[in-house]
């Protein structure tokens, strides 16, 4: 049997340069900018963790949606990962994105509604051009996604000029050789649209970005594991690795089961310590379940942080810059 496919060099790409966007350089927080105020205990107490785990030496793994970076937090990041306090930074195929967009031109974030009316949502040349030859590269060399978009960023490979390279958290982690990790599945991003995309490469160059992080969690005992804004993806690769690690652990005769979570999100809980019923709709909302639950009942803690990335982060940074003095 012989299935029609769509063919993608019939696609109409256009220059970054006609494209208008809703975020800017100018929308990410100095690091000692004024930001909203936000107060809450358990997230001192989530600072105090992270601090606890860095002058230990374990692991803080920080795992993060896009909209994470789209609330103005990148210099928050990159300078927690320059202080040696972040050990390993993961995201999905949006953040490597967004992140090149902003180092490449200063600015990201198409009009969804606007373009996708007549299909010029995502069809972008150097979007789709620079990341997949990049990703492309990764699988040649046998590196990870990640890996691979912070080599083109900081190394400014292929002679492309990253004129706003120091707020990019792929470059600054490549730099610093600090993991940072793409989680992503084929057609999820709009790199995914481009005739230049190559799925091998990408399946190959994510899947080492999963055995990555599943190390890292492997040494997760005594530290603390942070999912910023991530729904789905998230929890489900954390619960994941976090099986593989407790399988390999367990044939030593080791554990890892205590460490702490913490999920920040919009949404709120009553009780997010309590799975609930099948009849409750947040018994289906992975994070709760997943990171604030299951996986700390035998020896963990877990926090749930809720408000607006705008806020919580910088708070969250303030607290952790407070503590180390």
């Amino acid at each position: 049997m012989v299935y029609s496919k769509l063919d993608r060099t019939q696609l109409k790409i256009l220059p970054l340069v006609e494209r208008e966007h809703k975020m800017t350089v100018a929308d990410i927080y100095p690091l000692d900018a004024e930001t909203p105020s936000y107060e809450n205990d358990d997230l001192r107490i989530v600072a105090n963790r992270i601090i606890q785990a860095h002058q230990a030496g374990k692991q803080v793994i920080w795992m993060m949606g896009a909209h994470v970076m789209r609330r103005g937090n990148s210099r928050y990041i990159i300078d927690l990962m320059e202080r040696g306090v972040l050990t390993h930074l993961a995201t999905n195929g949006a953040g490597a994105i967004h992140d090149f967009e902003l180092a490449l031109i200063g600015a990201t974030l198409e009009d969804v509604e606007r373009y996708i009316w007549d299909g010029k949502f995502g069809n972008w040349e150097e979007t789709g051009r620079y990341i997949n030859d990049a990703i492309t590269r990764g699988y040649h060399d046998k590196i990870g996604f990640g890996e691979a978009v912070g080599r083109l960023i900081q190394n400014e490979e292929r002679a492309v000029k990253f004129p706003h390279r120091e707020i990019s958290m792929f470059a600054a982690a490549y730099r610093l050789g600090v993991p940072m990790t793409v989680h992503k599945g084929i057609g999820y991003d709009i790199i995914d649209q481009h005739s230049a995309a190559d799925y091998a490469a990408m399946g190959y160059t994510t899947g080492e970005d999963f055995l990555r992080f599943a190390h890292s969690v492997s040494k997760l005992e005594g530290g603390v594991f942070l999912n910023l804004g991530s729904a789905v993806m998230g929890p489900e690769v954390y619960l994941k690795s976090l099986s593989m690690a407790r399988n390999i652990a367990a044939q030593r005769g080791e554990e890892i089961r205590h460490f702490t979570t913490a999920n920040f999100d919009l949404i709120e809980f009553s009780d997010f310590r309590e799975e609930g019923s099948p009849t409750d709709a947040h018994y289906y909302h992975r994070p709760k379940k997943t990171i604030l639950v299951r996986t700390v009942k035998d020896g963990g803690e877990s926090y749930h942080i809720s408000g607006d990335f705008d806020r919580t982060v910088p708070k969250l940074y303030s607290l952790i810059i407070e503590a180390l003095g």
